[in-house]
């Protein structure tokens, strides 16, 4: 087995607790809606939430795939880190066995945030990755991301009833 490690970095106008919360901790209720045809939903299958919980991304229906599964592997809401790793599902081939990534936010001088982000591809045998296909999925996942940071903007006062069905607080 081979890892692959591939590291980005980008930037948001967006403070760190209020994307952090909307792209891990409310992510699950968010981005469905704001985003149909990229998730279709998103279901804890097994645990609470925390670390070791395994999560079932359904895709939409433009999607090349159906689904997959995800396992938090760490989850710092205070300093606004979150790993998980993908552990199942048709985004994954017989050349991968995984797919592992960190996500870390940190404040930038301007007030938004600097997103750190590493990806660790568990291949089988002496597969290797190209970066091509890394930077095809990182394509997707940026369109995901503005679509998040987008809805953020637009709504500055906090207010997502219409996404979640409740009142966030001001600092969401």
């Amino acid at each position: 087995m081979g890892v692959f490690t591939y590291a980005d970095e980008s930037t948001s106008v967006i403070p760190p607790p209020r994307l952090f919360k909307a792209l891990v901790l409310e992510a699950d209720t968010l981005i469905p809606k704001i985003a149909p045809q990229a998730v279709k939903s998103a279901e804890i299958v097994e645990g609470d939430g925390g670390v070791g919980t395994i999560k079932k991304i359904s895709f939409g229906e433009g999607s090349h795939y159906s689904y997959v599964k995800h396992r938090i592997d760490g989850l710092d809401k205070d300093n606004f880190v979150y790993s998980y790793s993908l552990v199942e599902g048709d985004a994954l081939s017989d050349k991968v066995e995984k797919i592992s990534y960190e996500i870390k936010l940190v404040a930038s001088a301007d007030g938004g945030s600097i997103i750190k982000s590493t990806s660790n591809y568990h291949t089988t045998g002496d597969v290797e990755i190209k970066e091509e296909d890394v930077k095809a999925g990182k394509e997707k996942a940026t369109g995901l991301f503005k679509l998040i940071e987008n809805y953020l903007v637009a709504n500055p006062d906090g207010s997502c009833y219409a996404i979640c069905g409740r009142q966030c607080p001001a600092s969401y």
